[in-house]
This record gives structure tokens, C-alpha cells and sequence, in this order.
């Protein structure tokens, strides 16, 4: 295998070694000079996803009509499906050459994945395909995740561990890194393959119910609340700028959280307050929602001619649950009231779980080179995020939200069963080998 030319990028960042301390010191600062250079970088692309996830459904029905909700799942899922391919390969890639080279290529793909997505309006057809193959190779760019965790991981010291990777997942985005540290030597210590893999299912579970949640968000709302494609977009746009805002605080929380109770108990308390917030989301009561089309003289459904009619004056939007969705004249309606409720236990327990799983994982695999392993943990929830997507898009056309939530109940349910039954294992590598006290 070629080296690196540069010998600083194959050295590890916290080495005994050093020959000097003010080498070590500017080593040292120079490292969180680029994490930081990373944190901004990812604060700037989570402002680009939030625009992309809040009006991909307006949008998608906007350049083609004959879009509908499952086929949203597809598009959704599709930016998982590229990220779930690409991550492992670009952390294989950054375990045996700089990690400028992934990085580079990666943000080059998304640019121009993010460019095409921007004109899919254009062709004269197949444009909801366009926006399919386009979200693909957005998901694809953005696999250098594992390669930004990896780099985290191999340049903070497990006291710092817990911090970075919680101002990491606050940012939420990747971000370009100056040059590789990973750590060179393998452990001759075996790694507790149950841990990884429990980690990994965690993990999966995770990034699927959240992806559930921000997958249905706006179809939800526009069918429960009747809201026009201009309202959903605004209105969910706030949501979620103010749950993204409340993230922020979590995260500052488990770091205090985390010190004082440890990893498991807060990655226990978040999935408690998931199952709370999709709890609270399944409909209650005797008030239905407003059905599209729907006339109440002979309980009948309105004329095809009468639809072509409103269809046909630009000035008026349908607006409600649509008729052809069976479950909304049996299904009562979600109240505002509930929706906020659950975004807000969601927006605290997501980000608590999220940091979480990383900062267990890594610590789980101690010093060794963790590019292809968290290239696997990014495909988990890549995989996650694509399978979410379809999910929660063909129930909740079929069954409606109240078999999607109580699946999604039942799911983290599983999620707390199988913590609690391995709870003694996820611990981190150097305390499974007496090297420090938990």
C-alpha cells in the first residue's frame, strides 16, 4: 500500500512520543483549528437540508402532478440509498490515504448533485425521476460522514470524546478537514463484536424513527391542519428551525448529562422521551379532519366535474386530507396541540440518542482506525433513512398515522429492550480492558 508523502498526516494527534512539548501544543491546536473549520461547514449544510426536507413535497408536486405521498418515500429514501453506498467507501478510502482526497471528491458531488436538484424542473417529463436520481447523489456526497467522525474520534482523547462529538451533532452537516489522524497502530485487544453490533441496531433504530418523523412532517400537517403548500413549507420551516435551536441546548445538557450519569443512562432517557413524543401523536377523539373534495349533501363525494372545475382556477388550492386516503373519514384528526407537543420531546430525545450512539461507539472501539467502522455505523443509518422514508410514506397512505405511530411505538419499545438487555457490554474499549475505571 503507497504511503502518504506528508508524514505529519499519518501521525497520530495524541501520541506519548512527542519529541518536544511545543510541538505537541501546536499539533494539538491545530487539529481543533480544523474540527472548528468543520463545525461551521456543517452548520452552514444543515441550513441547506432544512430548506431541501421542508419543501420537498410542495415542491414535488409542483414540477409533476402525478406524484404522490409513497412516491415521496422514494424520493426521501433516495438520499439515504447514496449515502448508505458511500459511506463505507469512503471510510475504507480515508484509512489508507489523506482524508482531503474523500472529502474534495465528496463535496464536488454534492455541489453539482445540489445544482442538478435546483433544475429538475426543466425536461418536459419524468421530473419527479429527475428529482429522484438528483436526491441520490446529494445522499452519495454526503457519505464523507464516516470520514468526519473518524477524524473526531482519532483527534480528541476520551475526555473530549463526549464534547466534540456533541458539537459535531449540533452543527449536523460534514465539513472539509485540513489533513488525516488516524491513529497508526491496530490493538492487539479484540473488540466486543456483540457491542458493535448492538450499537450499530441502536443506531438503525434511531435514524429510522427520525427519518420517519421528518419524512411525514408536511404531508401530516397539510392533512390534518389543511394547510396550503405555502403554509406547510413556512410553518414547518419554523418548526423546525426552533427544534433546531432546542437541539442545540440538548446537546449542551447531555455533555453535562453524560459526565455526571454516564453514556447509557442518557442514550435511556432519550429513546424514554421519543416513544413519549410518537406517543402523544397517535389521534385521540371525535373531530376528523377536513377531507378534500368532500361534499356533505348525501354524503357523497363531490362531481369529477366539479374537481375539474376547482382544479382549474389557479387562485384556489385543495386544501385537507385527501379522499382518496380512506382512513380520514374514520381517523381522528391531530390537533396542533398534540403536533408541537411531539416535535418537542422528539427535538430533545433525537439529539440526545444521536450523540450518544457516536460517542458509545467510538468509545467502544477504543484506539484503533475507525474510518471503515464508522463508515458501517453512517451505512446503518443511511440504510435507516432509506428504508424510514418508504415506510412511514405507504402506511400512512394506506393505514393512516395512527398504525405508523404505533409502529413506531412498538419499534423504540424493541430499542430499549435490547439496551437494557446488553447495558453491561456498551462500555468504552480501555474500561473493558482495565486501562481506566468507568
Amino acid at each position: 500500500m503507497p504511503e502518504v508523502a506528508d508524514c505529519d498526516e499519518g501521525t497520530p494527534l495524541l501520541r506519548d512520543d512527542a519529541s518536544s512539548d511545543d510541538f505537541q501544543d501546536e499539533d494539538y491546536k491545530s487539529r481543533w483549528r480544523s474540527i472548528r473549520v468543520m463545525y461551521f461547514t456543517m452548520f452552514l449544510s444543515s441550513v441547506g437540508f432544512t430548506i431541501v426536507i421542508t419543501s420537498i413535497w410542495p415542491y414535488l408536486q409542483k414540477i409533476d402532478d402525478t406524484a404522490n405521498a409513497s412516491f415521496l418515500g422514494w424520493v426521501v429514501a433516495a438520499y439515504s440509498l447514496g449515502q448508505m453506498v458511500a459511506s463505507p467507501i469512503f471510510g475504507v478510502w480515508s484509512n489508507y490515504r489523506p482524508r482531503r482526497e474523500p472529502l474534495v471528491c465528496s463535496i464536488f458531488i454534492n455541489v453539482s448533485a445540489n445544482i442538478y436538484y435546483a433544475y429538475v424542473y426543466l425536461p418536459r417529463t419524468n421530473n419527479k425521476f429527475h428529482m429522484l436520481i438528483s436526491r441520490a447523489f446529494v445522499g452519495f456526497g454526503a457519505g464523507n460522514v464516516a470520514v468526519v467522525r473518524s477524524y473526531v474520534a482519532g483527534a480528541t482523547s476520551l475526555k473530549e470524546r463526549t464534547s466534540a462529538m456533541a458539537n459535531m451533532s449540533a452543527c449536523q452537516a460534514l465539513g472539509f478537514i485540513l489533513g488525516p489522524a488516524d491513529i497508526s497502530e491496530e490493538s492487539e485487544e479484540t473488540i466486543d463484536h456483540v457491542a458493535v453490533l448492538t450499537s450499530n441496531v441502536l443506531f438503525f433504530i434511531v435514524m429510522f424513527i427520525f427519518a420517519v418523523f421528518e419524512t411525514i412532517a408536511t404531508p401530516l400537517s397539510m392533512d390534518m391542519f389543511a394547510w396550503t403548500r405555502k403554509e406547510a413549507v413556512l410553518y414547518n420551516g419554523i418548526i423546525i428551525c426552533c427544534i433546531g435551536f432546542e437541539s442545540i441546548l440538548v446537546f449542551l445538557v447531555v455533555k453535562v448529562a453524560s459526565k455526571r450519569f454516564g453514556d447509557r443512562p442518557v442514550l435511556l432517557a432519550g429513546l424514554a422521551i421519543i416513544f413519549c413524543g410518537f406517543f402523544i401523536l397517535l389521534p385521540w377523539g371525535n373531530h376528523y379532519p377536513k377531507i378534500q373534495w368532500a361534499d356533505l349533501k348525501n354524503n357523497s363525494l363531490v362531481s369529477q366535474v366539479s374537481k375539474a372545475t376547482i382544479t382549474s382556477n389557479s387562485s384556489l388550492e385543495p386544501t385537507g386530507c385527501p379522499y382518496e386516503q380512506t382512513w380520514c373519514q374514520y381517523t381522528p384528526a391531530i390537533h396542533l396541540a398534540q403536533f408541537i407537543s411531539a416535535d418537542i420531546l422528539i427535538g430533545v430525545g433525537y439529539p440526545a440518542c444521536n450523540v450518544m450512539s457516536y460517542t458509545l461507539y467510538s468509545k467502544i472501539l477504543g484506539p484503533k482506525p475507525q474510518g471503515v467502522y464508522m463508515g458501517w455505523l453512517t451505512a446503518s443509518g443511511s440504510g435507516a433513512r432509506t428504508l424510514g422514508p418508504v415506510f412511514v410514506s405507504h402506511v400512512y397512505t394506506i393505514l393512516g398515522p395512527r398504525w405508523a405511530f404505533s409502529l413506531i411505538c412498538a419499534m423504540v419499545v424493541g430499542a430499549i429492550l435490547l439496551l437494557s438487555s446488553v447495558y453491561h457490554r456498551l462500555i468504552a474499549f480501555s474500561v473493558r480492558h482495565g486501562r481506566t475505571t468507568e
